[in-house]
C-alpha cells in the first residue's frame, strides 16, 4: 500500500515541487501551514510521515512537529531547515521527537532517500506494535482458556463479573479493555491456590475476603508482570483490595477518585456477585454493600442499583447438548458422571465447550441436557417456566 506523507510549508510552489518529484513512490498530500496541517491530520490519514519546513509565520515547523507527536504520535516527523537554522534544528530534535532533518535545498535524490527512511520506520514501529498487540491478545486468550479448563468455578465468576462490570461502566471511565480482561485474569489465583485455602465454602471468595487473605491477586498479578504492555490490566488487579474511603488517617495508598476505575467497579461487581452466588436476594446484596460504608464508590454502587431496576428478568430453560449454541449461559454448574466441575454458572457456551460436551455426552460421562439461562418470553395464562 503506498504511504501517504503530507508536506506542510508557507510557499506553494515549493509544495508543488515536492509532489511532481515524490507522488509516483508516495500518496504526497500537502498544506500551506501549521494549522492547515493539523487540519489535514484531522481529516485525513493515517499519515506515514509528515514533512514540515522549520520557518513558517505562525506556527513554525517546531512547533507544529510538537504538536504532531502528541496528537499523532505514529506519524513520523522529518524537519526540513536552511543551513542557517541547523543549529537550532539539532537542538529542537528532542521536542518534537524528529526523525530526521534535512537541510535546504534539498536535491529530489536527498529528498526520495530521507523521506523513504522515514516510511521505512514508520512501517517497522507499526509492524512492531501490531505484532505485540497479536502477543496480548493471544496470551490473554490462551489464559483465559487455561482457567476455563483448570478451574471452571473460578472463570465462570469472571464472566459472570465481566458481564456485570461492563453495565457498571461509565463512558470516559478509562476501563474499557483492561477491565475486560482484569475481571478474567484476576481469577488466575484460582488455579494455583489450593481449594482448601480459598475462605468460602465451595472454594468460593466471599464479600469480606474475595480471596485477599490468600494473595488471589498476587498471584494473578505474579502470573501477568511477564507479559508485555499488560500494566493497565495489573494495576486494575493489584487494587481490588482497596477500598475507597478507608478509614484512619491518609496514607500512601491511593484512594478514592485516584483508585483505577476498572478497580472500583470490579469491586462492587465481585462482591455483588459473591453475595448473590450464596442465595442472598439481588437486592438486599446491595443493601449489604452500601451498608459496607467507605468500602465502595457510592457512584458504582448508584449505577448497580439503576440496573438491578432495569435488568429485565431471564428464565431458566432445559436444552439437548446437541441444543447448545454458542453465547448461551448456563443456568447452573455442569459436573460430569464423576461430579467433577466441567462449566461453571454464568459461564457462555463456546464451540469448544459444546464440542467436549458432546464428546463426553456420547460416551455417556455427562447428561444430555443442560439447564440454559434465555430471556422470559410472554406466556399464556396457566402455563408455567421449568
Amino acid at each position: 500500500m503506498t504511504a501517504n506523507v503530507l508536506f506542510v510549508d508557507d510557499e506553494p510552489n515549493v509544495l508543488a515541487g515536492y509532489e511532481r518529484q515524490l507522488r509516483k513512490r508516495f500518496a504526497v498530500h500537502t498544506a500551506t501551514g501549521g494549522a492547515e496541517g493539523l487540519a489535514a491530520l484531522a481529516a485525513g490519514g493515517p499519515f506515514a510521515v509528515v514533512v514540515s519546513d522549520a520557518r513558517m509565520p505562525g506556527m513554525d515547523g517546531i512547533q507544529f512537529l510538537a504538536r504532531v507527536r502528541d496528537e499523532y504520535p505514529d506519524a513520523v516527523r522529518v524537519l526540513l531547515t536552511g543551513y542557517a537554522d541547523v543549529g537550532q534544528a539539532i537542538g529542537a530534535v528532542n521536542r518534537g521527537g524528529i526523525f530526521r532533518f534535512l537541510t535546504k535545498p534539498c536535491s529530489p535524490d536527498d529528498l526520495a532517500t530521507g523521506v523513504g527512511a522515514a516510511v521505512d520506520q514508520y512501517r517497522l514501529v507499526t509492524a512492531e506494535r501490531e505484532l505485540l498487540d497479536q502477543t496480548l491478545r493471544g496470551s490473554v486468550q490462551v489464559l483465559a482458556e487455561v482457567l476455563a479448563l483448570a478451574a471452571p468455578a473460578g472463570f465462570g465468576r469472571a464472566v459472570r463479573v465481566q458481564r456485570l462490570a461492563r453495565e457498571l461502566a461509565w463512558p470516559g471511565a478509562g476501563a474499557g479493555w483492561a477491565m475486560d480482561v482484569a475481571a478474567v485474569l484476576s481469577q488466575l489465583g484460582t488455579v494455583i491456590v489450593p481449594d482448601a485455602m480459598l475462605p468460602a465454602a465451595g472454594g468460593r471468595p466471599g464479600p469480606d475476603d474475595r480471596g485477599r487473605e490468600v494473595g488471589l491477586p498476587g498471584a494473578a498479578g505474579a502470573l501477568l508482570r511477564h507479559i508485555p504492555r499488560m500494566e493497565p490490566v495489573t494495576e486494575i488487579i493489584a487494587h481490588l483490595d482497596h477500598p475507597f474511603a478507608p478509614p484512619g488517617p491518609p496514607s500512601l495508598s491511593p484512594r478514592g477518585k485516584n483508585l483505577p476505575p476498572g478497580a472500583r467497579v470490579l469491586a462492587v461487581a465481585f462482591d455483588f456477585d459473591a453475595l448473590v452466588e450464596q442465595g442472598v436476594p439481588k437486592s438486599q446484596a446491595l443493601g449489604l454493600l452500601k451498608a459496607r460504608g467507605g468500602r465502595y464508590d457510592p457512584d458504582v454502587l448508584g449505577t448497580l442499583e439503576a440496573f438491578l431496576r432495569r435488568d429485565g428478568e431471564l428464565e431458566v430453560r432445559e436444552v439437548s447438548v446437541a441444543e447448545l449454541a454458542d453465547g448461551m449461559l448456563l443456568a447452573e454448574d455442569l459436573y460430569n458422571r464423576a461430579g467433577v466441575l466441567l462449566l461453571g454458572r454464568g459461564q457462555p457456551v463456546t464451540a469448544a465447550a459444546r464440542r467436549r460436551l458432546e464428546a463426553m455426552t456420547a460416551a455417556g460421562q455427562s447428561p444430555g441436557r443442560v439447564r440454559i439461562l434465555a430471556p422470559a418470553v410472554p406466556r399464556a395464562p396457566g402455563s408455567h417456566s421449568l
